[in-house]
Parts: C-alpha cells; structure tokens; sequence
C-alpha cells in the first residue's frame, strides 16, 4: 500500500488553520438517495411541482472575460472543438503570451468585468512536444506554473479575479493555484465509465475517469478551494448516471462545503468531432436535470445552466421555473471558446427574462457570495476560503453581501468620498430604482407595488402602524434591490414627511481639529498621526487655544451658530485639556454651542483625572459644552469593533456614555460609520441599539435625548484597513442609501432626524438621500480634514447658497405637493436668529489655514 503521509502533509500545510478545526456546512438537500432514484421516471413539469418555494428572488451571473490560455490537451474527448491538435495552432504557439493574455484581461477590465476565465487543456507537455518546447522558452516547467504567473499578473495588474478550469490537479498543484485564483473549477461530467469505452465520448481520454476527477474535486475542498463543478448531458448517459453524479457531488460537499455551483449543460453537437451527428440534448431532459439537481442539491449549491446553450426564450423561462440561480459568465469582449457556435445573448434579454418570473438579475464574482467572507456560527474565526493574495482583490469588487458591487462601479463608479458621477440607467440597470431614477419616480404607491411580500408588511407596520421594526425586518429593508429598494427609500421619504414635513435643514458649523496625533491606531482612519505616520500622510500637528479661539471668532464673524470640536486621543492631553478648549472656544465667541469630544475622549479626560464618566461630562458642561457628536460609536458590534478599532471602547462603553450624557442633560447625536468590513446583520444591530438606548433616556426621564442620526459612509481611498486588503471600497450607493432610508423607518419618531454627510455622498448623493428619509445636512463645515484625510474630493465647505441649491432639485413632495425648503437650525434644531442667517449668506470666503 502506499505511504499517504506525505500527501496528509502536503495538505495540512497548505489548508488554513479553520479548515482544520471547524465543523462545516452541511448540504440542505433533504432527498435520500432512495428517494433521488425515483426521480428518474418522473416529468420535468412533475418535478417542478415539487421544487420548494425559492429562497431567492434573484438569479446572477458573471461579467467576464475568457482568456485560452492553451488549446492543447492530452485528451481527445468526442465532442471537443476547444483542444487543437498541435499542427493546428495559428502562428504554431501551443501558448498565449504574457502580452497577449495581459491585453484580453485589460479589455475586459475597461469592459467593467470582475472575472478572467482562464481556459486551457489538460497538461498538454504530457503529449504535446511543441508544448514542452514553449514552456522552456516561456522559462516554466508545467503548464500550471504559467497559469498561476498568469494569474498573480492579471490580478496585480487589472484586478480582475483569475477562475480557473485546469483539469486534474495534485494537490501542489492545487495549492499553489489557490495562492493566485479566487476559485477554480473541474466539470465532473459524468460518473458513468461506460463514456471511456470505445466509441464513447470518453474513449481513451485519460483525465475522464471519474475517479480521477472525483479526486481532484475532494483535494479542493481539503485546500478549501471554493469550486465549481457539473455534469454534461447528452454525450450517452442515462438518467440514473445524473443521478449518480449529483449524488457524488453532494457527498463531497457535505464533507467540505466547497461546491460553490453545479452546472448543468446540455450537449450540442459540433462539426468536426466524433459526435458532430449525434442530436442535441432535448430540452425537456434539460430541465429535467435542473429539477432534479435543485431536489437532490437544495438550496446550499446554486445550480447553473448556461444561457447561450438554450437560445430559446420559453426554455429559458422554463429553467428559471425549475429553480436554476445562475447564468454563468458572459462576456462583453470574448466568445464562449467552449462553445464558440453559440452567441452570448443581452443582459438585457436575461433581465427581461428574469423580471418576467419576478426575479432579479444581479451580478456576482467568480466567488460566490457565501465564500467572500464567511463566518462560522459556533465561533467568530473567519473562515478564510481565498489566500491572503486574493483576499483584498475579492473584498474591493464586492458589496456587503458578498456580490459583485456593480456592473462598472467598481472601478470608475459612484463611491462614498470620490468626484464621481452618480450611476445612470445606461452604465447600471439598478439605477433605476434608485432616486431620481425612472422605476422609482414611476412607483407613486409603494404600498401596491410588485415588492418583497415581507419588505411590505414591514413597511406598512412601521409607516401605517407606527410598529417598531424587528432586527429581522431591518435586515431585509437593508438588503433591498430593484423595486422593493425604491419602495423602501419611497416609504421612507413618506415617514419624514409625516414627522418633519418638507423642510431641509442645516446648521452653519465650523470644523476645529485641535490635533491630529492619536495615541489609538484604529485601521479605518486616515487622519490621526503616531509617531510612525510622518513619512507616511505628512507631519502630526497640534493647536494651541489661541488657535481655537481665533477659529471660533472668525467662525462666528461668517454666521456660524456652532463649533464642533474633536481630535485625536494626544498622549499628553488630559482631562483639563479639554476644558481649556471650552474656554478658548468661549473667548473666541460667547455666544457659540461647542459641539465637541467624541465618548472616547470624554472617556480618556475622565480617566486622566480619575472621575467618573458622569461627573467628568458635568464638569465639562459648566465649562461651557453644549452637546456631544455620537462619533466614536463606528459600528456597535464587539465583533466587528475588534477588527477596526480593538483598544477603543467597546459597545457597551460608547452606550454607556451615550445614556451618560443624556444623564448629565446633554444632547448627543449618533452615527454609524459602515461599508468596511462589517455586513447588513451589523447594520441592522447598530440601529436596534441607537434605538434602545433612545428608549432608556425618555422611559428614565432623561433631561436630554439623541438629536439625529448620521450614517456615514466609509471613505476608503486612503484608509489604511482598504490599503492593507482588508476592507472593502465603502459602501455602493443603494447600500448608502438604504441606510439612510432604514434609519428612517427604524429609529422614528423616537430620533427624529436623519442627517446625510454631504461630504461623504457628494451634493447628487446628498439630494438621494433627502428622497429617501434624510431632512437634514448637516453643517457648512468651513474646515473638513477628517473626511479629506480619508480621500474625499468634495471640498470643505457648502455654504448656505450651496444648501439651497441642493434642495432646490428635488421634486415636490408626494403627500403635499410642495416644494422643499430649506431652514437655517441650531445644533439642537431651533431655528437660528436671523441676523446669523444674513451674516452667513454674506460671509466672505474663508482665509486659508
């Protein structure tokens, strides 16, 4: 027998720690296979009539571009036109060049694809002379090793995600194409060895033994390789043989969680292959297999059927019926090699074909949504399912579910901080649903329209009802798309009109960051400055009080109300610090509101001084503070808080302060700072939080309340967490919206209003964002650094005629039918004196700093 311990090794060194220690996933399939046997004499249209109601309302697919890598392959299967013989190559090259493969992927790049298929045969060195000789010249010893330096500079140098489908594999083989790939794939095709008999499609094909690619098809699971694998149908099979295939893929992910899709393709015969007179797989066998892959498979592995094979649109509809969750790749710029008779058809055509069952076309990675970042129920370790290499290429294209963020977004699109257009109807098909778009201005009743029977109830209960919205419920609002997010954002926008009427207000606010150099290292932010960070972003500075109060004057001379006040955690500051700001800010100008000092730094005065969290907030109330920004709070999860911000507070810390101010009877706002490295469920326990705590302050009789709330959405050009690979591009524009819009519904009436950060969603995005439950804009600024810092490239300051302006685009409201208008406030939105309004619109413009 042989020796398996070095394999056992191999595979140990190579698979992450999780994979060693954590239980996984189990398939939800619930057919024994007694009862997957007696699917073989039933009707597809019986099978239909047994699928469970789907989980899904979408359906996906992949922007991709092919890239064949080689079209030599040690096997000659039966219905191949994709492998060549080697006299058959064009120019005589067994191989693409690095150039050539480098101008496919960049032309897919500019096509706005996420994904680059690589193609090839199988080890063709093994028969090919010709391919021996191209590999030394290309200065490699496999086929393989070119692949993985393929990929690595594809990825490096367009960002595109590598997927590839190399045949069999050992496990090094594996392994190292796991360092370079997001995923990889092998069509098992069949398990029944009756194929590799004479005559057969499998006839002397040595990779095609079933055994051998069940083998390669385990050893991914083991390197937790997220895979792609199928059967081909039509090439001599029977119906038991589908069976059995499914069966065996079922079994392996069961062990291993890994089968990320099971694609069933129907064969079509080409000319010039040994099965060019066979007929083609009818349809109704098609669908038949999907039925039975979705009643053996469940919904734990989606279930493909490339749409270019089945050109006929009542199929098409028909294998939407039978449960399939995806369309493959299609490509903008390259042809199906494959298959290269048949023409990718229109997204478009796709979309109609979806939305006509009442699905949603969505667009995915070559990874698929539950191996971007999962997390294991029993613990909290990340279960890493791609290499610490592909980890940041995977994070940048998706969005907080895990699918591609959008069809060009990514790379040139809208994102939270940038000068870039929002996305039109013509770049992005989403976009209509969003505000200002033509779904969302045709939905006049969001009550009645074709959503998301749970989205509705739930906004009907909190809308009509006025019932508070359960975690559940939030989390489904926040994952809204297509037509049930422009009822979300349409119901919302009815709730601010019901509890703040038409107004949009703002506050004329001058910035004062009295020091940049922070003693915390939190990996979101780009502004504070250790002792390292010099040669990096530029020098640490500090201000003195005579700064602060020159500030605080000239902030008043130009009609501000208020002066917001917050640093970085100095090493040498302490509780008295702080209330010499206060005073300085009050010399500067008596009559301001100092808005200032986040909980963390409440926290570090009180404990410089040895005080009490309370008393230290009451001290600083008699030295003059009026209110305390809610910042500091990021996201109110431990979970998420631990990779971000592990030495800040913790959650129940930054709440404590929170209830601690309202104690002390100061107003404090609130935020929510998201798009990085948390997820919707995250979301959604933040705004059940805010809302709790709410609660507490008005059941005990607090004099004081949370004014607003402020989503802010994570600006990630130069934040060190997205340049290290572990965050992702800050949210898409339906995200930031959504939680404006959720914030809405789930905190009213009880925080009442909703503020959107201009600076972060730009003025087109701002406007969005008042048409989905946002009142409010927050304050002119003058000085913005912290935002700045972090990459934004919308100014430092609206002023009060850029406020107007802004609100003067948007349409009438729907229940009154008037125009918006905007409202000069204070901090704890009174309306400001008129002679501070005049001064402001007279303001001359603000000296440099």
């Amino acid at each position: 027998m042989r020796d398996l311990a070095p394999r056992h090794a191999l595979l140990a060194r190579h698979a992450p720690l999780s994979a060693r220690v954590t239980p996984q996933p189990r398939c939800e399939a619930t057919l024994s296979p007694a009862e997957a046997y007696d699917l073989v004499d039933e009707s597809w249209a019986s099978l239909v009539r047994q699928l469970p109601p789907r989980r899904s309302g979408a359906i996906t697919y992949s922007r991709k571009v092919f890239i064949p890598l080689t079209r030599l392959c040690r096997d000659s299967c039966g219905y191949c036109t994709f492998a060549r013989h080697s006299g058959d190559l064009q120019g005589g090259r067994a191989y693409l060049t690095p150039d050539e493969v480098l101008d496919i992927a960049r032309q897919g790049a500019a096509a706005g694809c996420v994904e680059a298929l690589f193609t090839l045969g199988d080890r063709p060195e093994a028969r090919w002379r010709s391919a021996r000789e191209q590999l030394d010249e290309l200065g490699h010893s496999s086929t393989i090793e070119y692949l993985a330096e393929m990929c690595a500079r594809v990825m490096d140098e367009t960002g595109l995600l590598p997927h590839t489908n190399a045949g069999l594999l050992s496990v090094r083989e594996m392994a190292s194409l796991r360092g370079v790939s997001a995923s990889q794939g092998l069509m098992l095709e069949s398990t029944s060895r009756r194929l590799l008999a004479r005559g057969g499609a499998h006839a002397g094909c040595v990779t095609k033994e079933p055994s051998l690619r069940l083998a390669t098809i385990e050893r991914a699971g083991r390197l937790r390789v997220p895979f792609t694998t199928g059967l081909l149908l039509g090439i001599g099979e029977e119906r038991r043989d589908v069976i059995d295939g499914l069966l065996a893929i079922r079994r392996l992910h069961e062990r291993f969680g890994h089968i990320q899709e099971v694609i069933i393709q129907p064969f079509r015969a080409k000319e010039n292959t040994a099965l060019a007179q066979s007929a083609d797989l009818p349809d109704a066998e098609l669908l038949w297999a999907a039925c039975a892959a979705k009643l053996i498979l469940g919904d734990d592995i989606p279930i493909q059927s490339p749409p270019n094979l089945s050109s006929d649109p009542a199929t098409l509809r028909d294998l939407l019926r039978c449960g399939i969750d995806d369309w493959g790749g299609i490509s903008p710029v390259t042809a199906d090699h494959v298959n290269p008779e048949a023409a990718w058809p229109a997204i478009a055509a796709l979309r109609d074909h979806a939305e006509s069952e009442g699905l949603l076309l969505l667009p995915r990675l070559p990874v698929y949504p539950r191996y971007v970042a999962h997390r294991t129920l029993q613990s909290n370790t990340l279960l890493r399912w791609q290499s610490d290499r592909v980890r940041p290429y995977v994070r940048r294209l998706s969005d907080a579910a895990g699918l591609a963020r959008t069809e060009l977004a990514a790379r040139r699109g809208w994102c939270a901080g940038a000068a870039r257009p929002v996305p039109s109807e013509e770049q992005e098909a989403d976009a209509r649903w969003l505000p200002f778009g033509s779904g969302f201005t045709a939905m006049t009743d969001w009550r009645r329209a074709p959503i998301d029977p749970f989205v509705r109830a739930a906004l009907v209960g909190a809308v009509d009802e006025g019932r508070p919205l359960t975690l559940r419920q939030m989390e489904a609002l926040l994952e809204a798309r297509g037509a049930t997010c422009a009822a979300v954002c349409r119901a919302a926008d009815e709730a601010r009109q019901r509890s703040r009427g038409g107004g949009v207000s703002f506050a004329v606010v001058r910035n004062i960051n009295y020091t940049n150099k922070c003693s915390y290292a939190c990996s979101f932010c780009a502004f504070s400055k250790g002792r390292r960070d010099e040669e990096l972003r530029g020098k640490p500075y500090e201000l003195d009080e005579a700064e602060v109060a020159r500030r605080t004057a000239e902030a008043w001379a130009r009609g501000a109300t208020e002066v917001c006040m917050q640093g970085g955690i100095h090493p040498s500051y302490d509780g008295h610090s702080y209330v010499r700001f206060l005073q300085a800010a009050h010399a500067g100008a008596p009559g301001v509101h100092v808005h200032a000092f986040s909980p963390l730094e409440v926290h570090h005065g009180a404990g410089s001084l040895g005080l009490g969290v309370g008393e230290y907030l009451r001290r600083l109330r008699e030295a003059g503070l009026g209110s305390l920004p809610g910042t500091a709070a990021e996201v109110l999860s431990d979970q998420v808080r631990a990779e971000i911000c592990p030495d800040k507070l913790t959650t129940a810390q930054w709440l404590h302060t929170i209830g601690e101010a309202h104690e002390a009877g100061l107003h404090t706002t609130s935020t929510l700072m998201f798009g990085h490295t948390e997820g919707v469920a995250a979301w959604a326990r933040h705004l059940m939080r805010l809302r709790v705590a709410q609660l507490r302050s008005i059941r005990q009789g607090r004099p004081a309340r949370i004014t607003e709330f402020v989503p802010l959405p994570f600006v990630h050009t130069e934040a060190p967490v997205f340049r290290l690979g572990e965050a992702r591009a800050g949210p898409t524009l339906r995200e930031a919206l959504l939680v404006h819009a959720v914030g809405r519904l789930a905190l009213g009436p009880h925080i009442p209003n909703i503020q959107v950060s201009w600076t972060k969603m730009g003025p087109r995005g701002a406007a969005m964002a008042l048409l989905a439950g946002a009142n409010d804009l927050g304050g002119t600024l003058m000085n913005e650094h912290i935002s700045r810092a972090a990459g934004a490239q919308h100014g430092q300051e609206m002023t009060v005629e850029g406020m107007r302006a802004l609100a003067a685009t948007l349409p009438a409201d729907s229940l009154t039918g008037e125009q918006r208008w905007t409202w000069h406030r204070t901090t704890l939105y009174a309306p400001a004196a008129g002679e501070r309004t005049d001064t402001a619109v007279k303001a001359p413009e603000l000296r440099p700093i």
